[in-house]
């Protein structure tokens, strides 16, 4: 017998403000048309001004571990992938740990940026497979708003905030890929393109916060060729045909992006969990919102194949092969 990590609960939290794509034409030259036609977002939500990224991570925690019918107490391991922390430190992680009442173990942060989620699930992995953790929440919250120079319409239309969670815990397989929990992760970092996709702020550098800036070409490029590499990867490693994947659950940046990478492993769009037109790209929290929507309203079974892959700033890349 193998350990395996099990994803036991999911959880989400969306804030409460909807922004559509009506309202943002009002602020910048922009039409709902435009936006839908190049990315598939017709509205976005946005953090209130007294909530936090440590606040949405809460929610969706919380939500993750009433699926789960686990107790705060019984967690051992905090993992936040989040490009927007509540402050330069503590970790957002720690301040999770504290308003959950978690006691033990450890908390830390994840920064990869929209491939976060990934990276944090991989570590979470490691950290159950290894006997250092048996009970881990692993979430991906941003107020990625935040970040955005509401002036720029290449960019400000395509971001929202939120916050997703999942709930790991230890159990155990036959070692083959029938086994329920995490089946293999595939993670990558090229920092040589790390000019297409940044912000222009940092402590170190800038002393300011600064705002995203994107080469929207470049990181589309990229991000077709390099999620097919990772998802090819991943079936490598397990010996699965694409054939095999139930559900496809990808990082939310761009309907474009997400249906190319569909039509590269011949997925259909029904095998494809979308809320890119809801929720636009919430960075870190993409793919566990997804996955927890999907979950909820019983597309994903017990069983099931899925897939998970992310590219992001950095530029990072992976993905994951868990079967529910």
């Amino acid at each position: 017998m193998v350990v395996r990590s099990l994803i036991a609960g999911c959880g989400a939290y969306l804030p409460a403000r909807i922004v559509s794509n009506a309202e943002l034409a009002e602020r910048v030259e922009t039409t709902d048309a435009w936006i839908q036609e190049r990315t598939g977002i017709r509205q976005r939500h946005v953090a209130a001004e007294d909530e936090a990224t440590s606040d949405l991570a809460v929610r969706a925690a919380e939500a993750a571990l009433a699926d789960a019918g686990i107790a705060a107490a019984a967690v051992d391991l905090i993992i936040v992938a989040t490009t927007t922390p509540d402050q330069t430190f503590p970790a957002t992680a720690a301040r999770v740990q504290a308003k959950l009442g978690v006691t033990k173990g450890s908390a830390f942060d994840v920064q990869a940026v929209c491939s976060g989620f990934v990276f944090a699930l991989a570590i979470a992995d490691n950290f159950i497979r290894l006997g250092q953790a048996r009970t881990a929440l692993v979430i991906g919250a941003e107020t990625f708003t935040r970040l955005l120079d509401w002036a720029d319409r290449t960019t400000c239309v395509l971001f929202g905030d939120g916050a997703g969670a999942v709930v790991l815990t230890r159990g155990e397989g036959k070692g083959d890929t029938t086994d329920r929990g995490v089946l293999t992760t595939h993670l990558h970092t090229d920092g040589a393109h790390a000019d297409i996709l940044y912000v222009d702020g940092g402590p170190s550098s800038t002393m300011t916060v600064g705002h995203v800036r994107m080469l929207g070409k470049e990181v589309f490029k990229h991000a077709v060729t390099r999620l097919a590499e990772s998802v090819e990867e991943a079936l490598a490693a397990t010996g699965l045909p694409a054939s095999a994947i139930d559900w496809l659950v990808p990082h939310q940046a761009n309907r474009r992006i997400i249906d190319a990478t569909a039509r590269r492993l011949g997925l259909s769009t029904e095998r494809v969990v979308l809320t890119v037109d809801r929720h636009a790209n919430t960075s870190a929290a993409s793919i566990p919102l997804a996955l927890a929507e999907a979950r909820a309203d019983g597309r994903i079974r017990p069983g099931q194949l899925v897939l998970l892959e992310a590219m992001g700033g950095g530029l990072t890349w992976g993905a994951a092969l868990v079967r529910i």
